[in-house]
């Protein structure tokens, strides 16, 4: 099996090229990334050295860059993740996000079509998984659940730009019977996220002892779900889904942004100490709200647990206290420095 991962320099592609390198010994994999602020190399740096593993700095806007990439591998198979994703950015400069989202998906996607549509056993068994993100379905009020029936109802250009790259890759099953699979997920967490995030910016904060800033009033609901849940999950539908279908992939872990705050710092407090303010919590600090920050997102996951067999791991607490060990020990070695 030859994969291609797109954006496998960033947060969920590093930890899922790790996952299915050492998972499945007889694929090999192509890593395109065009390896902006967000990428790092360094978190894939025991496997770079295989013959299985490639990595070709690309930007997927470059068409013939794709084109030669694609024809040059010939994948398999492809699990597309290269996107532009954090929120603000998108409010203080949207364009980046409509090129590398819709443009970038399109190229990747297009020359995909191109390699396997000749080619029957090609066409019928190569996939293409493209992740996407539960934001695409807009807001939640106190109740209710995104399903894969929800309308989409995109409140930023992040969400609008990975709502057009969901059409485009619909279209590509209905008009071509592309064998595409979509997969929206809610928030990740774990190893490797960027600094900017929620989870890294509070623990990045909490060890230096700086004011760890918490948007409006920290009311605002987000699912959780862990990094490596979410490569299984990939997994599972790059391997089992159904052609042309969408799974939710959802971590049944609801926070008010808050609360999970108030957790960290419980976490920081026993793991690694109070700080000269004492408990952590004194170091919150409400800031000015997100433009058009949506109130609440949930998703129900009970279509990929039921039609594919796969759930997230239920011990969040163990995970939480993985991933802030994690970064102790990142923003620890900074301060030193």
């Amino acid at each position: 099996m030859k994969v291609i991962i797109t954006g496998g320099a960033g947060f969920i592609g590093s930890n899922l090229i790790l996952y299915l390198f050492h998972k499945h010994k007889d694929w090999t994999f192509y890593n395109i990334d065009k390896l902006t602020y967000a990428s790092d190399r360094s978190f894939l740096s025991s496997i770079k050295d295989s013959e299985r593993y490639h990595f070709k700095k690309v930007d997927l806007v470059d068409r013939e860059a794709v084109q030669d990439i694609v024809k040059t591998f010939q994948p398999d198979g492809v699990i597309h993740l290269a996107a532009e994703s954090h929120v603000d950015n998108s409010i203080t400069g949207p364009e980046p996000f409509i090129q590398s989202n819709v443009v970038g998906t399109f190229n990747i996607l297009e020359e995909c079509r191109q390699l396997w549509k000749d080619d029957e056993d090609s066409w019928k068994n190569n996939r293409f998984v493209h992740v996407s993100t539960d934001e695409v379905y807009g807001e939640l009020e106190d109740d209710g659940l995104f399903t894969e029936t929800t309308p989409y109802a995109p409140n930023s250009p992040y969400s609008a730009s990975k709502a057009g790259s969901d059409m485009i890759v619909r279209s590509y099953f209905k008009t071509y019977g592309m064998n595409v699979v979509t997969t929206n997920c809610s928030n990740n967490y774990g190893p490797h996220q960027h600094d900017e995030k929620l989870i890294p910016t509070v623990i990045r904060n909490a060890v230096s002892h700086n004011n760890i800033p918490v948007y409006g009033q920290g009311q605002n609901v987000r699912d959780w779900l862990f990094v490596k849940d979410h490569c299984s999950a990939l997994e599972t539908a790059f391997l089992s889904g159904k052609a042309g279908e969408t799974y939710n992939v959802g971590g049944n872990n609801e926070w008010k942004n808050l609360d999970l705050v108030h957790k960290l710092c419980d976490v920081l407090n026993e793991k690694v100490g109070k700080g000269p303010d004492g408990d952590y919590k004194n170091l919150i600090s409400f800031v000015t709200d997100r433009l058009g920050h949506d109130f609440r997102y949930a998703i129900d996951a009970s279509k990929i647990k039921h039609e594919l067999n796969w759930e997230p791991n239920p011990d969040f607490d163990a995970m939480l206290e993985e991933t802030v060990m994690w970064y102790v020990q990142k923003y620890q070695t900074l301060v030193k420095e």
